[in-house]
C-alpha cells in the first residue's frame, strides 16, 4: 500500500547546453513521476499488485497520469 504524490514532469530536450544569457529552442517531453507513483510502479514491475492512493486533477494532466499508472500495472 502506497500513499504519495503523482507529478507530471516537464522536460525540455535541447541539442546543447545554453551559454549564459542564451535561450534555446527545444522539444517538450512529459513524464509521469512523483515519489509515491514511482514506488507503486516499481512494486508493479516486481510482479506485485500495489494499492496506491493519490489525488489527480480532472484535466489532461490528470488523465495522462492515470493512464500511465494503468499502463505500468498500478490498478486504479
Amino acid at each position: 500500500m502506497f500513499f504519495g504524490t503523482t507529478n507530471l514532469d516537464l522536460c525540455f530536450n535541447v541539442e546543447r547546453l545554453p551559454t549564459p544569457g542564451e535561450s534555446l529552442m527545444g522539444s517538450l517531453k512529459q513524464n509521469a513521476g512523483g515519489k509515491g507513483a514511482n514506488q507503486a510502479v516499481a512494486a508493479a514491475r516486481l510482479g506485485l499488485r500495489p494499492s496506491f492512493y493519490t489525488r489527480l486533477g480532472d484535466d489532461d494532466a490528470g488523465r495522462s497520469l492515470l493512464q500511465a499508472l494503468r499502463e505500468a500495472g498500478v490498478p486504479p
